[in-house]
Parts: C-alpha cells; sequence; structure tokens
C-alpha cells in the first residue's frame, strides 16, 4: 500500500471593504499590503469571522457579502500553505479606520493604486472583481 502524506493547513477569510471607490488595506510584517481577516473561530460562521476580524483590525463594522475568490497561497518566509477564501463586504460606518496591532500600517487605496501595491495576486484579483460586482449593481440601479 503506497503511504499517504496528510496535509493541513490554515484557512484565513479575508473581506474586501470599498467605500468611496477605495479599498481597506493593512500592511503586516512581511511588508504585503493584505485584506483585513483571519482565522474562524469555534461556532462561527466565515461571514462572522470577516466582519469580525475587520472589525477588531479596523474598527470598522460590516456586512458580509458574497464570496469572491478562494485559493491556497504560499506564504514563502512562512514555508505554509493557507488557504484564503475572499468576501465582498460593505463598510456601515463613515469614520476613519483604526490601526490595530497586528499591522504596520493602514490605508484607503484607488484601484489604481492597488496595482502598484506589493500585494498577493488573489487579493488583487478579489479586489477587482468585487469593484465589479460594486459598480454593476450601481449602474443597473440607476435610471
Amino acid at each position: 500500500m503506497p503511504s499517504t502524506i496528510e496535509a493541513s493547513f490554515p484557512v484565513s477569510v479575508k473581506g474586501v471593504v470599498v467605500r468611496s471607490n477605495r479599498v481597506l488595506l493593512l500592511k503586516n510584517e512581511r511588508e504585503e499590503w493584505e485584506l483585513p481577516g483571519g482565522r474562524i473561530e469555534i461556532g462561527e460562521t466565515p461571514e462572522q469571522c470577516v466582519a469580525r476580524e475587520i472589525r477588531e483590525e479596523t474598527s470598522w463594522r460590516v456586512r458580509t457579502g458574497p464570496i469572491l475568490d478562494s485559493w491556497m497561497y504560499y506564504i514563502a518566509v512562512a514555508q505554509k500553505h493557507v488557504f484564503i477564501v475572499t468576501y465582498g463586504c460593505e463598510p456601515d460606518t463613515e469614520a476613519q479606520p483604526v490601526l490595530s496591532h497586528e499591522h504596520k500600517e493602514i490605508g484607503l487605496f484607488s484601484p489604481a493604486e492597488v496595482t502598484q501595491l506589493n500585494m498577493p495576486d488573489g487579493y488583487r484579483r478579489s479586489i477587482a472583481t468585487w469593484i465589479e460586482q460594486l459598480e454593476s449593481a450601481s449602474s443597473s440601479r440607476m435610471p
């Protein structure tokens, strides 16, 4: 019988939050910009997780929308794989985001600025998908 190796990896649930056509991003210790989010806790849904994590990391309350994308991300410096799931989220605040102790910087970036930032391609894909969905929904509501 061939031997099998069990692989396990963490799951990280992230949120794409867009307000006034600007995306909420955080800079991590690897000098990468990333979407807010984190690991699911026992007893919560992925949607609850992303809303909680965004609130903890930025002080923003959000409504969690649809799943945008998922992929395996290899973090070279940590030599580990992480399964990423991204959700579109709508902010419930007009306040400025607040930087938590978990990240080095926080910012709101235009879609054009996002293309120039150091970040995983999967995040860029998720951001583009959510902005496209928001623009499509907005144009369909216009008279």
